[in-house]
C-alpha cells in the first residue's frame, strides 16, 4: 500500500473518509478481519483462513486528497494440514488413536495457527489413546519469534504461548512444558511422552495476529502400547513384577512399548528387569521357560556371542537373588546364573545360532530374575517401532506345600512319601499339582532308589506322572512311571557317581561359564518330578535311597575291604579306618554302613526279588525282598541273637558289680558305727 493506515477494530467510525476492509471469506457476509485507512502501521501481511479473501474500498465524497489510494499483493499460504482427527470449531482438535490407525498412518501430523486470529485466541489438540496407550510428541520443526503482527499490543511477558499437559484436559498441576514468545527455547527432535492414555496441547494468545503464530511448529504425534504382563515397577521405564498370589502361571514378551528403546541417554543400555516371586507357604520353586528369541545382529560389532557375558550384544541374563523377595542384587556377575544371547551363525559348519528352545530354568529358592539387556549402540535404530517380540517366555509357579521340602540334604539314607501328610490338615487339595524335589547325594558315593510304595489316581498317564531326571539330561527323564506301566516297573538302577557329577553339554548362545539353576552346585542330585492334573491328592507314593559305593578290585579280582579318595583319605559309607562295614550280599562289591543292616529297611540291592506292591487297576511293584539282603532273616536273627547275649553278659557284670559295692558299704558302716561305740564306752566317768 502506498500510505500507512490504521488498523481498528470498532468499525468505520475511526476512519470517517477512504479506507479498506478485509474479509475472511468470498463476500462481505464474511467474518470482518479488519478496517484500515491512512493513519497509524498496517500489518505487513494479512493470512485469511481459507482461499478466499474479500477486499472492500470505501472512499469520503470529497473524494481523494492526494490521489495516491493504495495498492497490494497477493499470494498464496501453505494452508493447515488435515490431520486423521475431528476439529470442533476453527482449530480446537480431537486426534485419536484410532483416528490413526483408520488412515493408515503411523504418525499423526498438527502444524502451528498459520493464519489470523483475534486477541485472547486458544487453540487445543487433545490426543487420545485407547487403555494402557501412551502418546508421544514431538517437533521435527520449532522457531519461536516476536510477535511482528499483533492485533492488539501487549506489554508483559508470555503474550503467545504453547502448553503441553500429561492430562486429557488443561490440567495446571500436570503441565510437561510451555514456550512462550518472550523466554523460551524451542526444543526440536526431543519426545514429550505421557504417563496416561491422554496429552493435551493448548496455544494461547492474548494479542492475536494478522498472519499467523509466533511460535512456528512442525509437531507429529504417535501412540504406543504400554501394556504390561505383571505388576509394573514405580520409576522404571519396563521393570515388571510377578507374584504368585496374583497369578499361577503366565506368559509375556519383550516391552510392547518400543519407546523404551529410544532412550534420552543414547549411552546407556536398556535394562528390562523381571521378578518372580513367591511364598513358601503358597509354593516353593519358580519355572521360567524361553519360548523364543529374536535379537537382531549387532551392526557396530564384528564378534557375536562369543563370550556372553562380556561382550556387546543382546543378551537374556537369568539368575536367582542372593535373599528371597528381595530386589537388591538388580544386576548379576559372570557364572552367577544363566546369559542366553544369539551366535553367529556358520553355513560352513551348520552351528545353530541360537541355544534350544525352548529353555528352562528351574528356581532352587521362591525368586527368579530375568533381565532383558539390550546395547544402546543399536537398541533405537533396531528396535524403535519393530512389532516383533524380542523373547517370548512363559512361568509358572510350583511345588505347593503337599510336596514337602523341595531340597533334600545328602543322607545316608531316607525316604520322599507324597502326599506331605503335615501339609494335609491346613491345605486344601489343589485340582492339579507339580512337586519338584531336588535330591543331592554325597560326592564320590553311588546312589541305589527304590520305589516302596506307589499309588496313583487313575490308569492315564496325562493325569498323573513320576519322572526321574538326571543332570547330565535335565529335559529328559531316565525314568517315567505313570498308571499304565506301574505294573512292569523294574528295579531301579544303581545310579554312579559319574552320572551323577555329569553336566549337561554346552548349547550354542548359553554362555560356557555359566552353571544352569537346575543342577545342584552343593552336591550332585537326582530331580524326582511329579506331576498330577487330576485329584493329585488320591495319587500317593514313597520312594526310598540310600547311599552306597562300588568297592575297588584287586589286581587278582577280588574285592578290596576299603576304597580311597585322591587325596588319600578313605570314603563312603564305612568306618574311620577306612573298612567297609558291611558289604552287600553278592558279588556287586556294594558298600553300606552298619547301623543299616536289620534296621527294617532294605537298603541293598536286590539279590532275589520278593513279594509286590499292588497298584491301580491291579498293577504291581516290586519290592525289596529278604532273601540275601541287609535284611534276610538269617542275618537279622544271629545279629539279634548276638546283641541279647551281650546284653545278659552285661546286666550280669553290672549286678556283680553293684552287689560287690554294697557289700563293702555294709561292712564300712559296721566298722564305722563299733568303733564309735567303744569310745562312749571309755568316756563313762562312774563315781565311786
Amino acid at each position: 500500500m502506498t500510505c500507512p493506515m490504521r488498523p481498528i477494530s470498532s468499525g468505520e467510525k475511526h476512519c470517517p473518509y477512504d479506507y479498506i476492509k478485509i474479509y475472511d471469506g468470498i463476500n462481505e457476509g464474511s467474518p470482518v478481519i479488519g478496517t484500515f485507512c491512512g493513519m497509524g502501521k498496517f500489518p505487513y501481511s494479512i493470512i485469511g483462513t481459507s482461499e478466499d479473501l474479500f477486499v472492500e474500498f470505501v472512499s469520503s465524497l470529497a473524494g481523494p486528497l492526494l490521489n495516491t489510494g493504495f495498492h497490494f499483493n497477493v499470494g498464496n499460504w501453505p494452508g493447515h494440514v488435515e490431520t486423521a482427527g475431528s476439529r470442533n470449531g476453527t482449530c480446537d482438535w480431537v486426534l485419536t488413536s484410532e483416528d490413526l490407525a483408520t488412515s493408515g498412518d503411523s504418525e499423526g501430523i498438527f502444524l502451528s495457527v498459520a493464519h489470523w486470529y483475534p486477541p485472547h485466541t486458544s487453540c487445543t489438540y487433545l490426543m487420545q489413546g485407547q487403555k494402557d496407550e501412551v502418546v508421544r510428541l514431538y517437533f521435527p520443526s520449532f522457531r519461536i519469534n516476536r510477535i511482528e503482527s499483533p492485533i492488539q499490543l501487549f506489554d508483559g511477558d508470555c503474550g503467545e504461548s504453547l502448553t503441553l499437559y500429561d492430562a486429557s484436559w488443561p490440567d495446571d498441576s500436570r503441565i510437561i512444558k510451555t514456550f512462550c514468545d518472550t523466554f523460551s527455547r524451542a526444543m526440536e527432535k526431543h519426545d514429550f511422552v505421557s504417563t496416561g492414555n491422554a496429552l493435551f496441547v493448548r496455544f494461547e494468545s492474548k494479542t492475536g495476529s494478522y498472519s499467523g503464530s509466533s511460535l512456528y511448529y512442525w509437531a507429529h504425534y504417535d501412540f504406543f502400547n504400554n501394556s504390561r504382563y505383571g505388576e509394573r515397577v514405580p520409576d522404571t521405564a519396563c521393570d515388571e513384577v510377578f507374584s504368585s498370589w496374583r497369578s499361577q502361571s503366565g506368559w509375556f514378551r519383550s516391552p510392547l512399548n518400543t519407546l523404551v528403546y529410544k532412550r534420552s541417554d543414547p549411552t546407556e543400555d536398556v535394562r528390562c528387569l523381571y521378578r518372580f516371586l513367591t511364598d513358601k507357604r503358597l509354593f516353593a520353586r519358580v519355572i521360567l521357560t524361553i519360548d523364543a528369541i529374536n535379537f537382531k545382529d549387532h551392526p557396530y560389532n564384528a564378534v557375536s556371542c562369543s563370550d556372553c557375558w562380556e561382550d556387546r550384544v543382546d543378551k537374556l541374563l537369568i539368575w536367582e537373588p542372593l535373599q528371597s523377595g528381595s530386589n537388591s542384587t538388580a544386576t548379576v556377575t559372570p557364572g552367577t546364573g544363566v546369559c542366553l544371547c544369539k551366535g553367529a551363525s556358520s553355513p560352513a559348519t551348520e552351528i545353530p545360532s541360537l541355544p534350544a528352545l525352548p529353555f528352562t530354568v528351574i528356581s532352587k529358592g521362591e525368586s527368579l530374575n530375568l533381565q532383558l539387556h539390550v546395547d544402546a549402540a543399536h537398541a533405537a535404530s533396531s528396535y524403535f517401532k519393530h512389532p516383533t517380540p524380542l523373547f517370548e517366555a512363559r512361568y509358572e509357579f510350583v511345588h505347593g506345600p503337599l510336596c514337602g521340602p523341595p531340597i533334600i540334604p545328602p543322607t545316608a539314607e531316607g525316604e520322599l512319601h507324597y502326599p506331605f501328610f503335615e501339609a494335609l490338615g491346613y491345605v486344601e487339595p489343589p485340582k492339579s499339582i507339580r512337586c519338584i524335589w531336588e535330591l543331592r547325594v554325597t560326592r564320590q558315593l553311588d546312589l541305589w532308589l527304590h520305589i516302596d510304595k506307589i499309588k496313583f489316581s487313575s490308569r492315564a498317564c496325562d493325569e498323573g506322572r513320576l519322572e526321574f531326571f538326571l543332570p547330565s539330561k535335565p529335559n529328559e527323564p531316565f525314568l517315567s512311571v505313570c498308571g499304565e506301566n506301574v505294573s512292569s516297573l523294574k528295579q531301579l538302577p544303581i545310579l554312579s557317581t559319574a552320572e551323577l557329577s555329569a553336566l549337561p553339554p554346552p548349547q550354542p548362545g548359553v554362555s560356557p561359564t555359566t552353571v544352569p539353576a537346575t543342577v545342584g552346585t552343593e552336591a550332585p542330585s537326582v530331580k524326582i518330578q511329579f506331576t498330577g492334573t487330576v485329584a493329585p491328592a488320591r495319587t500317593a507314593f514313597r520312594i526310598a535311597w540310600t547311599e552306597m559305593y562300588h568297592l575297588p578290585r584287586n589286581s587278582d579280582g577280588t574285592m578290596m575291604t576299603s576304597r580311597l579318595t585322591e587325596s588319600g583319605s578313605s570314603s563312603g559309607p564305612s568306618d574311620s579306618a577306612g573298612v567297609c562295614e558291611f558289604e552287600c550280599p553278592g558279588d556287586s562289591g556294594l558298600c553300606i554302613p552298619r547301623r543299616l543292616v536289620c534296621n527294617g529297611i532294605v537298603n541293598c540291592p536286590n539279590v532275589t526279588l520278593g513279594a509286590v506292591e499292588e497298584g491301580v487297576a491291579g498293577g504291581s511293584v516290586p519290592v525289596g525282598g529278604m532273601g540275601g539282603s541287609d535284611e534276610s532273616p538269617e542275618l537279622c536273627e544271629r545279629s539279634e541273637d548276638d546283641a541279647v547275649n551281650w546284653l545278659a553278659i552285661g546286666l550280669g557284670a553290672a549286678a556283680g558289680a553293684i552287689l560287690a559295692v554294697s557289700c563293702i558299704v555294709i561292712l564300712c558302716r559296721a566298722c564305722l558305727c563299733h568303733k564309735r561305740a567303744g569310745n562312749r564306752d571309755d568316756d563313762i566317768d562312774v563315781p565311786y
